[in-house]
This record gives structure tokens, C-alpha cells and sequence, in this order.
């Protein structure tokens, strides 16, 4: 029964809420999320090496007790210090973790106070007004609660982006060894990169006499078989998530690999042209009539409907297909074409590795510049720095001299709910890169919250805006702001916008990476890595760059250093 970090992970997160809600001790219920984070965020499959008898690395914050537990779940699936947990409360009160806007703390609140153990009951409350009155609710928040409930009764569930690619992964990975397999690719919302994933497609080019059906069906992950047949199959796993399955000859490969792809609305579109040129495309071929005329790769659809290749994280019909006609598509930014990372935290704030060990991993990376930004001091649960712990700081980074790369000296500093800054400005003078971030009051009306912005936005010592919409990706929408006034006044300031990568934020969305690109507004695709694994985000971040169209002249870290420094310095004296 494969299992996976994902599968750790979230039984440590679930351990923490149970607890807390418990009224367990705070230090117990903080080192199983922190452990949950370590280990949801690993880049090499952990939970396989244990299965394989292979001995860990030394895990940030995970000792003797934490790893015998994760020891059990990997060679289990399970954990009976959840099992009794789940014991000691209502069934159903984990279902209300997964509201927005509702942590282990107001949860402890609702079932003591209001007796609310289950949505229903939670709906009902909300509904007849009796929340409000909770200490540290109040109406506003009874509304969202109300609102996120009925909101959630008709939400298709969706996975972020990287926890799905673990369950894929491993999935098509075991499909490879089926007999008479040739080709097996990750099609769908996965290939496109969107941030979200609500199902898997998994494509295969097999011989007839293959197995691969059956391989499927017989997955040890597998919970409920919902379809099968010679050529496609479909499945749901133990984490929830479908997976289907579609097998066609090899000849079909790039027809069923686009079709397969999508988006729904790229195909209609697609099919559209086919048609003009007495064509027809489906996910067997192109033809005209009974004849095959093209696909047996995507380049040859393209091209049998007039145009060139457009790549999968595109394919949406936003204005892709008339690029492609004009000859307009942009060459998208590649992985490659960073050469620096420009957010990143150490064990000064909430990081896990020291500044040595964080650079030396970015330079394993190929990254030839890295930025120091731990928090300022007003984020207290991160242990944020004030003036003299930064400075000590600031030393430490002048002598950690390593080469190969340049460490640059920065700050992650919070925009106080006024828009001013945690910091004062003869301290940020001494840095070289000052990101600002909101990370408190996310509930301000937009008016408010687009003006704290603007505001931080105007000090001249501000290089970038972190995560701009303070998303949370299925735990914290976006807060009520006006993106396009903000992307205007970067531009107009000379700032940056950060794509902050990690899979939980992908902040900005491509939407907005497109709406930057065209005010001019270069973006910053950054890691946020709080420990030496977590430079792989950069990936998800190229992805959701690529989604929105950005090459490498749109992102502001494909810059070499020196560059980066005339840029940020021709930032500095903008005045405010």
C-alpha cells in the first residue's frame, strides 16, 4: 500500500488540530505542524525510503518520537495516536477544520460553546445568527462562516498542484512496468499547471496484449473502482483523488495527448479551425473524412489547423489561439533562466537551515545569488527581527563569503495595518533587498487594504510586494483588494511584484502575471524557502509564470546580479 509524504503530512496536521482542540499542550500541537510542514514540503519521497528500510536525514524538528510516528504511517497507512484522538471527539468536527477562516482555536469554541460538531450544525448556528456573539467572531465573520459553508456544498474538491503530483507520480511510475507500455504522460489541469488539480488524466500508448488496465485497476492505492475496459479505466484513491485512464495506439499519441490536455474551451476552439479547413480532430487523430492526416504528435495537430505549437500551461482560451495566428505567442520563461532567488528564510526567524547552508543549496541549484528576508519583528510567532537582531544578522551574511554566490542582505518586512512599515527606514537603508508583505488584518475593506498597500508601495525603500493577494490555496482566499490600482502603482513607482512559488500561495495568479506584464511591472518568481528542500518550489513558480505568459524579460530574477543591482538601485531613488 504505497504511501506517501502527502499522506504523513496531512495525518501530522490533523494530530495538531485534534490536539488543540483538545486543549493539549501548545508546544506538542506546534512540533506535529511543524514536522507536518517539514515533511509535506520534502523533495525526495520519504515515506518510500522508510518502506524500503532506508535510514533518514536529520528533519528540522523531528526527534525520536516524531519519527517513530512517521515510521508507523509509512509502513501502515496509519497512526493510532490519530485513531484515539479521533476517539476522544464527534466524528465529523475535523469537516469543520476545512472551512475558511476556521482554525483549531474557534473550532474548540463552536463545540464547547454551541455544541457544533458537524456543517449542519455549523450552517444552523450561522444561520440563526447565534455565532456572532462568540468571543472573537463576531457578524462579519458568522457571514463568511455562512457563506463558506454553502459555498463548500457544492465545491468539487481540488488538490494543490504539488501534493497531486506526488499521488501522479508514483501512479505513473507504476503504470511504466505494465507490459507492451510505451508512452505514459501526465495530461489534464496537471499538465497545464494550474494551481489546483480536481482529477489526474494519465495517458498511455500500449499494444493490445498489454496489461495496463488491469495494472491500473490493481493499484495498491486504489479505494473504488469506478470504471474499466480495454482503453480507458477511471479510479479514486485513498486521498480522494480520480484518476483516469485512456490507452490509444501510438499513432493517436499527440491527438489524445492534446485532447487529453485540454482546456475544454482550447479543444472547442481548436476543433473550430478544424472545421474551417474541412477537418476533423478528435483524440484518435486529425482527419479529412476516413483519412488520417495527422496525429501521432501535438505539433502535427498544430500544424494540420495552421499553427505552431502552443504550450500546454496556455491552453485556456485567453487569447492564445490569435497569438499563435499572429505569430505572437511568446517564447515562455523556462526554470533555467533564473539566476537568483530573491526571498528566502533561515533559523533567524521560522526557517529551518542556517544562511551557510541555505546558500550553499542554492548554488546546488545553479542559483548565483540569493536573498536573505527573514520576517521583521511585528511577526512574533516567527521570532521576526527587530533593528539589532537583524543587524547581528547582517554581519553574519558579510562574513559568510562562498563562491560561486553572491548573498544579498534583505528583509521580509510587514505593512502595518496604517501602510507604514515594521521597520524604520534607517534600518532598511542598510539593505538591499526589502520585500513588503501584509500578513495581519487581511479583513480590511478593499478601500482600506488596497490604500495600507499603496502606501508601502510609495516608500522608495520597498523593492517588492510579497504574495500580493495573500492567498492561502483552499484554506484563506485573497483578501479584498484592487489589483489593478496596485500593479498601476508599481509601475508607476518603479516596485516589483513578487510570484511568491510556494504551493500553498502561487501568489500572484497568472491572471495577474499577465495584467503586471502589461503595465510593465517585472515579476519576481521566489522560492520562499524556509528550509535547503524547499529551492524546488521554483518550479511551481515557473509554472504559474509560464501560465501567465511571462518570458524571461518579464521576470526580474533572470537578471544577473549585477543587473539586478542597477534595477533595484534605479528603484531606490524613485521618489515616493
Amino acid at each position: 500500500m504505497p504511501v506517501h509524504n502527502a499522506d504523513i503530512a496531512r495525518i501530522f496536521e490533523e494530530i495538531a488540530d485534534l490536539l488543540e482542540i483538545g486543549d493539549a499542550n501548545p508546544f506538542r500541537v506546534r512540533a506535529y505542524r511543524r514536522a507536518s510542514r517539514v515533511i509535506g514540503e520534502l523533495q525526495f519521497d520519504a515515506a518510500a525510503a522508510i518502506q524500503r528500510g532506508e535510514a533518514l536525514p536529520k528533519l528540522p524538528g523531528i526527534g525520536d518520537d516524531l519519527s517513530d510516528k512517521m515510521h508507523e504511517i509509512a509502513k501502515t497507512g496509519n497512526s493510532a495516536l490519530l485513531d484515539r484522538l479521533r476517539g476522544q471527539l464527534p466524528a465529523a468536527i475535523t469537516e469543520l477544520l476545512a472551512i475558511p477562516g476556521l482554525g483549531p482555536k474557534r473550532v474548540k469554541t463552536l463545540y464547547h460553546d454551541l455544541d457544533v460538531h458537524t456543517l449542519e450544525q455549523l450552517h444552523r448556528a450561522a444561520r440563526d445568527g447565534r455565532i456572532r456573539s462568540l468571543p472573537g467572531f463576531g457578524e462579519k465573520t458568522e457571514l463568511n462562516i455562512l457563506q463558506a459553508v454553502e459555498a463548500r456544498r457544492t465545491k468539487v474538491r481540488r488538490f494543490k498542484l504539488a501534493t497531486a503530483a506526488q499521488y501522479a507520480g508514483a501512479f505513473a511510475e507504476h503504470l511504466r512496468s505494465a507490459r507492451g507500455v510505451g508512452q505514459v504522460v501526465l495530461a489534464g489541469s496537471m499538465r497545464r499547471m494550474r494551481d489546483t488539480v480536481g482529477d489526474i488524466d494519465i495517458l498511455v500508448t500500449a499494444a493490445d496484449s498489454s496489461d495496463v488496465t488491469e495494472r491500473f485497476v490493481s493499484y495498491g492505492e486504489v479505494r473504488q473502482v469506478l470504471s474499466r475496459g480495454p482503453t480507458r479505466a477511471s479510479v479514486t484513491l485513498r486521498s480522494g483523488l480520480q484518476v483516469d485512464l485512456r490507452v490509444v495506439p501510438a499513432q493517436s499519441y499527440g491527438a489524445a495527448l492534446h485532447y487529453f490536455t485540454g482546456s475544454k474551451a482550447h479543444n472547442i476552439a481548436i476543433r473550430a479551425l478544424a472545421q474551417e479547413r474541412g477537418l476533423k480532430v478528435n483524440e484518435y487523430g486529425v482527419f479529412k473524412g476516413a483519412q488520417r492526416v495527422a496525429g501521432e504528435t501535438e505539433e502535427s495537430v498544430y500544424t494540420a489547423v495552421g499553427l505552431p505549437f502552443i504550450p500546454p500551461e496556455l491552453r485556456e482560451d485567453r487569447g492564445e489561439i490569435e497569438a499563435a495566428r499572429a505569430g505572437n505567442l511568446p517564447r515562455l520563461i523556462e526554470l533555467n533562466d533564473v539566476k537568483g532567488d530573491l526571498h528566502s528564510h533561515t533559523k533567524w526567524t521560522d526557517g529551518y537551515d542556517s544562511v551557510e547552508a541555505m546558500a550553499l543549496a542554492a548554488k546546488a541549484r545553479g542559483l548565483s545569488y540569493l536573498a536573505i528576508t527573514d520576517h521583521s519583528r511585528r511577526l512574533a510567532a516567527a521570532h521576526g527581527l527587530d533593528p539589532q537582531r537583524l543587524r547581528r544578522q547582517l554581519d553574519e551574511i558579510a562574513g559568510t563569503a562562498l563562491p560561486g554566490i553572491t548573498l544579498l542582505k534583505g528583509i521580509e518586512v510587514d505593512i502595518l495595518e496604517d501602510g507604514t512599515l515594521d521597520l524604520p527606514d534607517s534600518v532598511l537603508r542598510e539593505l538591499d533587498i526589502v520585500i513588503a508583505a501584509v500578513h495581519s488584518s487581511f479583513n480590511l475593506s478593499r478601500a482600506r487594504q488596497t490604500s495600507r498597500i499603496l502606501r508601502a508601495l510609495a516608500n522608495p525603500l520597498v523593492t517588492m510586494l510579497a504574495h500580493p493577494s495573500g492567498r492561502l490555496i483552499e484554506s484563506r482566499e485573497p483578501y479584498d483588494v484592487d489589483m489593478p490600482q496596485i500593479v498601476r502603482k508599481a509601475a508607476a513607482r518603479g516596485r516589483f511584484l513578487e510570484l511568491n512559488a510556494h504551493p500553498e500561495r502561487l501568489d500572484l495568479s497568472d491572471t495577474y502575471c499577465r495584467m503586471a506584464k502589461d503595465e510593465g511591472v517585472l515579476v519576481s518568481v521566489n522560492s520562499d524557502a524556509h528550509s535547503v528542500a524547499q529551492f524546488d518550489n521554483l518550479q511551481y513558480g515557473i509554472g504559474q509564470a509560464r501560465r501567465g505568459w511571462l518570458t524571461r524579460k518579464d521576470v526580474l530574477n533572470t537578471r544577473t546580479c549585477a543587473e539586478l543591482r542597477a534595477l533595484t538601485g534605479l528603484a531606490r531613488q524613485t521618489a515616493g
